[in-house]
C-alpha cells in the first residue's frame, strides 16, 4: 500500500508536469532532487526563473519569494571586454602599442557595433552600456588611427571626425556624448567614458554591460572622485576636475553640485564649500 501511494504521487505529479508542458510554448521544466526551476524566456531577451520549494508551490502570479532574475544582455561585448583586460592595466593605463597590433580585433568589435544598435525593444541600461562601450571604443580607434601621438588634442577635429557608420549614421564621438548619452539623463556616464588623457576618468579593464551597468557607474564614480590626482575633496574646501564646470548642469538634475559629490564621497562636504579647479593633462593616458 505504501509504494502504491508513492507511485499514484508521483504519476500525478507527472501528469501535472505534462500539462504545464503542453500550454506553454517558451518555457521549460527543470527538475533536481532538491528543486523544480522554472523558466520563462521573453521576447525581449530578458528571462524570469522561478525556483519553486520542494512542496512546488509558488505564489499566485507565478513568482515565488526564491525567484533569481536573470537578465540576458542585448548586445555582446565580450569582444571588447577581453581586448580591455589584456591591455589596460588597473589604474586606466592603456597599452596602445599591444592595441595596435590587434587592431582587427577591435575592428571586429567596431563592426558589430556597426551591425547592431540600439532599437525600442533594448532596455535604458543595455542603450547606455552599448553607448558608453562604443564611445570607448571608437576613442581608442580614433588614437591608434593616428598612434604614436603624444594627445588626443594633437589630433585635427577629434571629436568631430565621422569616421565610423553606425547603421545608417556616420557617429562622430561629439555626438555619442552629448546628443545620446547625455540625454539620457545618467550624469555618471562622465566617469564612464574616457577622453584618452591623463585627467579623465581612468577607462576601466572590463566592458559595461547592462545587467551590472548600476554597480559600475557607481564604482567608476567614486574611483574617480577618490582619485587625489583629479580632486581634493574636504569639508569646506574641494577643486575638483573641470568636468562639473563644463557638465555642471547634468550634475545638478536632482540637487546642487554638492550633493552629487557627497552621494559618492567618503568625505561629507559643506554646502558652503569653496570651490576651484585643477589643471586639466590632455596628454595620452598610456
Amino acid at each position: 500500500m505504501k509504494y502504491l501511494s508513492a507511485l499514484i504521487v508521483t504519476l500525478i505529479f507527472t501528469l501535472s508536469c505534462s500539462g504545464l508542458q503542453q500550454t506553454t510554448q517558451d518555457k521549460a521544466i527543470e527538475t533536481n532532487a532538491s528543486e523544480l526551476v522554472f523558466t520563462e524566456q521573453k521576447k525581449d531577451n530578458n528571462s524570469t526563473k522561478i525556483s519553486l520549494g520542494e512542496d512546488g508551490t509558488i505564489s499566485d502570479d507565478g513568482i515565488s519569494v526564491t525567484t533569481e532574475l536573470i537578465y540576458t544582455e542585448a548586445f555582446d561585448h565580450a569582444i571588447f571586454n577581453a581586448l580591455l583586460k589584456k591591455y589596460v592595466s588597473e589604474d586606466g593605463n592603456v597599452n596602445y602599442k599591444g592595441l595596435k597590433a590587434e587592431s582587427k580585433t577591435l575592428q571586429r568589435y567596431i563592426d558589430l557595433l556597426k551591425l547592431h544598435q540600439p532599437n525600442d525593444d533594448w532596455t535604458k541600461n543595455d542603450k547606455l552600456a552599448y553607448w558608453i562601450n562604443a564611445y570607448n571604443a571608437l576613442t581608442i580607434d580614433l588614437i591608434l588611427r593616428n598612434y604614436p601621438t603624444k594627445s588626443i588634442k594633437d589630433i585635427k577635429d577629434p571629436w568631430d571626425q565621422r569616421l565610423w557608420k553606425l547603421g545608417d549614421t556616420w557617429q562622430n564621438l561629439n555626438d555619442i556624448e552629448h546628443k545620446i548619452l547625455r540625454k539620457m539623463n545618467e550624469p555618471r556616464i562622465h566617469f564612464a567614458i574616457v577622453c584618452a588623457s591623463v585627467s579623465c576618468p581612468k577607462l576601466q579593464n572590463t566592458a559595461f554591460t547592462a545587467s551590472n551597468l548600476d554597480a559600475q557607474l557607481t564604482n567608476a564614480t567614486k574611483e574617480f572622485l577618490a582619485d587625489t590626482s583629479k580632486n581634493e575633496l574636504s569639508k569646506d574646501n574641494i577643486k575638483i576636475s573641470k568636468i562639473f564646470k563644463w557638465f555642471k548642469k547634468d550634475f545638478e538634475q536632482d540637487g546642487s553640485l554638492i550633493d552629487f559629490l557627497n552621494q559618492y564621497s567618503n568625505i561629507t562636504i559643506s554646502a558652503s564649500a569653496k570651490k576651484s579647479y585643477t589643471d586639466y593633462n590632455w596628454n595620452l593616458n598610456d
